[in-house]
């Protein structure tokens, strides 16, 4: 009986494996100067009548604005927070007896040129009640520190997986995806100091000068980003 003969069949071709992945995270830690100064102030009046106690905080209130705006460019950004009248009641007799009436304005103010931020505070400081808290010092909303942080968390997840790669013998390929680690990923400032306080001395027009500036020193400001990264390498030798 003669053999059938049957003809070779070709291999059968192997989908290729996917290129090996490396996961990492970068993170960036800047160290810059502040941009922003912000200081509250704090206006208060009292009397026994309503009227005079409203004519007197709307005196001081504007008197501090008017202080605020003197200074220019330097202040960007000038603004009321709070309004209040209250009367206070008298705690003797029968009935409800008004026995004065308290005032109070918040005032917020953002100043940007630092050199005059003493001055303006030690002015403030000096007016009829008024109190002075701060200053707080931050960053802009747009400041250019947050770019240069993301930016540089990229650039060391790339060196760390790099390095990761290095260690197998191969290199990177391409990049899978990059993703912010929730809300670190906007850099904060941190480390703010305790605002001082400042109470506000007693006006007394002509009777002495006005007290020397406070030098007040910038508070370095830290920003930091993080992102997590995956990349794709060449399948190493094992």
């Amino acid at each position: 009986m003669e053999a059938e003969s049957v003809a070779e069949q070709p291999p059968s071709e192997q989908p290729p494996s996917e290129h090996p992945r490396v996961a990492v995270r970068g993170e960036s830690h800047l160290e810059v100067d502040p941009e922003v100064a912000r200081i509250t102030l704090t206006v208060t009046a009292r009397g026994t009548d309503r009227r005079d106690a409203i004519a007197n905080l709307t005196r001081r209130n504007n008197t501090a604005l008017e202080l605020v705006r003197s200074y220019g460019d330097a202040v960007a950004h000038v603004e009321t927070g709070s309004l209040s009248i209250t009367p206070e009641l008298s705690q003797r007799g029968r009935g409800e007896r008004i026995r004065a009436y308290d005032g109070r304005v918040t005032l917020s103010a953002e100043i940007t040129d630092f050199t005059v931020l003493g001055e303006l505070t030690t002015r403030l400081a000096d007016l009829d009640h008024t109190r002075v808290s701060g200053p707080y010092w931050s960053l802009r909303t747009n400041s250019p520190a947050h770019r240069r942080a993301r930016q540089e968390a990229v650039r060391q997840a790339v060196v760390r997986a790099r390095e990761y790669a290095e260690a197998l013998g191969t290199t990177l390929t391409g990049v899978v995806d990059i993703a912010d680690i929730g809300a670190d990923a906007a850099p904060a400032a941190r480390g703010m100091p305790r605002p001082a306080g400042f109470a506000g001395l007693p006006a007394n027009p002509g009777a002495a000068p006005e007290p020397p500036a406070l030098e007040l020193e910038p508070r370095r400001q830290h920003v930091r980003a993080q992102v997590n990264a995956r990349f794709t390498m060449a399948p190493p030798t094992l």
